[in-house]
């Protein structure tokens, strides 16, 4: 029953994506089986720390890399905590527990001359197809949304060159929509209406058979066009928002600007993507500064 309440308490009051809540009912899932498996008990409420432990050590010899664990172990723990919340346990096993290191990623954005390559550049067939792959490249960079964002577009959404983005936990954001974009989505509108079979009405971005995008064919839309302008080793849909973040940081934009513009809940997380303008404001500095070559 305390699974069933969790999951809905996931869903219901935290407003997590049903993505979200199947992941985390994968991970305690994993461990139940794990408990049944080592210690011939799959009973959650009655496990201690050791036991947690055991877990940990074994997912590192399985060469899980630190990140999934920690992932895993987060999953664990916000289901402790619900557990006490709800006054099912008197103590949550995790409480002490830290996370295991993890190397930062360092996110290489693109630069603005292979973005000017994509959109300026490259060529667009002028069908259905082409001009979708194009407005959601152009989006991306303009907008810095997420992949789930931009795939759960409605055409509700749009209004007066803004768009309405639901973000995590749905919590919504109006992001103001450049000219170009906006001549970018009538002309896709229009070849949009020209489909002969619509299978999902509300959905702005479709494929060529009527039905809602999917996630896998964003990546790879990205991946494709900017393969033809870019040697960097990742080429994805949040390279393209971190490569929007990054150049509105480098032309100075505002840091509480961009985080709202991001749908960030706290400057921190914003803040990630300040290294590399700092490195643009040193080189500027450095260029600029009447001492520098002295």
């Amino acid at each position: 029953m305390s699974i069933k309440a969790f999951t809905d308490y996931l869903l219901l009051e935290r407003n997590y994506s049903n993505l979200t809540v199947k992941a985390y009912m994968n991970d305690i899932s994993s461990f139940q089986s794990f408990l049944a498996k080592e210690f011939e008990n799959s009973q959650l409420s009655l496990v201690n720390y050791p036991q947690i432990r055991s877990w940990i050590v074994q997912l590192v010899e399985s060469k899980i890399s630190n990140r999934s664990i920690n992932r895993k172990i987060s999953a664990l723990n916000s289901y402790y905590k619900f557990l006490l919340k709800i006054g099912d346990i008197d103590k949550n096993p995790l409480a002490k527990h830290k996370a295991l290191k993890t190397s930062k990623k360092v996110q290489v954005p693109f630069s603005e001359a292979e973005i000017n390559i994509v959109l300026d550049e490259l060529k667009y067939d002028d069908d259905f197809e082409g001009l979708r792959n194009k407005l959601i490249i152009e989006l991306f960079y303009s907008t810095g949304i997420r992949r789930i964002e931009l795939v759960n577009l409605k055409l509700s959404d749009i209004n007066n060159k803004t768009l309405k983005v639901l973000g995590k936990r749905s919590k919504e954001r109006y992001v103001p929509l450049l000219q170009s974009v906006t001549q970018t989505l009538e002309d896709y509108l229009q070849k949009r209406k020209e489909l002969k079979d619509i299978k999902d009405n509300e959905a702005l971005f479709l494929t060529k058979k009527g039905v809602k995008i999917y996630e896998t064919l964003v990546y790879r839309i990205i991946n494709d066009y900017f393969s033809q302008a870019s040697n960097k080793v990742k080429k994805s849909p949040h390279i393209l928002r971190h490569s929007f973040a990054t150049h509105l940081l480098n032309q100075g934009a505002d840091l509480n600007a961009v985080k709202e513009l991001l749908g960030h809940s706290s400057l921190a997380a914003t803040q990630v993507y300040t290294h590399n303008s700092i490195a643009e404001l040193k080189k500027v500095y450095s260029n600029a500064h009447p001492r520098s070559k002295k």
